[in-house]
């Protein structure tokens, strides 16, 4: 039996394939703006959070004029003309229904604003398996820190030692790390096993640690 009571879900490129999409969204609606960013530029920011990412970018504050009209306008271009086209990745679903049926809490841990998680947990199916979300909207500072992870095991009201992670890129490691908690990976969201070093274990996607479920720091 597994020696974790609960598991935190980060969403874009653990569960569903949004990565790419975010990345070209971000990159149209700077062009919009006349600050145009090179694509892989943007994609390796992916999992990060967007007011990181907008810094990292194009050196714009989140908190300032323009950058709070860029922020609301990827918003609204995700929202109207990429989120209809997402699917989630094979068995994500059924991952956490097995994580669910194992007797594991289970708490959202993103970097999307509420809507965005909302609309993506929707969309993948996983609405009534969820103990606790948390997103941007819970925490100071967005992913690499720590600040998503410290709300999500407040709300389960768990500690980090009885908790670990799912998540795709080298910042949830990081977040998880610098709050305690272990990282299990999985490779769908475009990084390396290298680039994801430090995770506690590394899988394919969410159907392949379904697969291996019962031999996964999980099960195990």
């Amino acid at each position: 039996m597994s020696s974790f009571r609960a598991v935190l879900l980060d969403v874009d490129g653990t569960l569903i394939d949004s990565n790419d999409p975010h990345a070209q969204c971000w990159c149209d609606v700077l062009a919009e703006f006349d600050r145009p960013v090179a694509f892989e530029r943007v994609r390796a920011l992916i999992g990060k959070g967007g007011d990181k990412l907008l810094a990292e970018t194009v050196g714009i504050s989140a908190d300032e004029k323009l950058g709070q009209a860029i922020s609301k306008r990827r918003e609204q271009r995700f929202l109207s003309d990429y989120l209809p086209k997402l699917k989630p990745f094979s068995k994500s679903a059924e991952l956490v229904h097995r994580m669910r049926d194992d007797g594991l809490k289970i708490a959202i841990a993103t970097s999307a604003k509420k809507k965005e998680m909302n609309a993506l947990l929707e969309i993948i199916g996983i609405r009534a398996d969820i103990d606790a979300a948390t997103s941007a909207d819970d925490a100071e500072e967005s992913k690499p820190d720590p600040d998503i992870i410290h709300a999500a095991l407040d709300k389960l009201r768990v500690t980090p030692a009885e908790t670990v992670l799912l998540g795709d890129t080298p910042y949830d490691i990081q977040a998880a790390s610098d709050a305690d908690v272990g990282t299990i990976a999985v490779l769908s969201g475009g990084w390396s096993i290298e680039e994801l070093n430090g995770a506690i274990a590394v899988y394919r996607d969410c159907e392949h640690l379904l697969e291996q479920f019962d031999s996964s720091p999980l099960g195990g």
